[in-house]
């Protein structure tokens, strides 16, 4: 800053230093303005949007449970990482085999968190990776087969907060 500035306006800078109470005071005001305002973090998914989503992927079929074996564990201690492996019981012959499998979970920003496609050619219908999660939430697997049908699993995983439950 020139000499001149600082003659100018170092008597208000100087009156505008805040101690560190004074500036949590003010960080903490303005956490609780944004809330009042309604601002906060991503919004979660809600059950309608999970719903749309099977609706659109199904085409309007009422999924049925069986075939459809979904693997997570029960409680996840860092939802950022969360193994999950799908196996759909089928023989994937020309006539009968998996085409795809979309993998939602209800709690998050965007429920859609992965999706699979099989053709005859893949011999088994399985898959695994790993996926995040937001929050304690549902994990829905549904399997599309070539002649139309859907089956689904669908299992709860408990998302805890630094192993302490959540």
């Amino acid at each position: 800053m020139c000499l001149a500035a600082r003659e100018r306006f170092g008597k208000e800078i100087e009156d505008m230093r805040f101690n560190r109470r004074q500036a949590m005071a003010i960080g903490i005001g303005g956490l609780a303005g944004a809330s009042l305002l309604g601002v906060s973090g991503p919004a979660l998914a809600d059950k309608k949007e999970a719903d749309e989503a099977i609706a659109k992927f199904t085409g309007g079929k009422t999924p049925i449970m069986g075939k459809v074996k979904l693997e997570l564990p029960e409680i996840a201690e860092n939802g950022n990482t969360v193994p999950i492996a799908i196996t759909v019981e089928s023989p994937m012959t020309a006539a009968s085999h998996v085409t795809e499998v979309l993998v939602l979970a209800d709690g998050n920003p965007r429920p859609g968190v992965a999706s699979f496609r099989f053709s005859p050619a893949s011999g088994v219908a399985e898959a695994s990776t790993r996926i995040r999660l937001a929050a304690t939430q549902n994990i829905v697997a549904i399997a599309k087969m070539n002649d139309g049908s859907v089956f689904m699993d669908s299992k709860q995983v408990k998302v805890t907060i630094g192993g302490c439950g959540g």
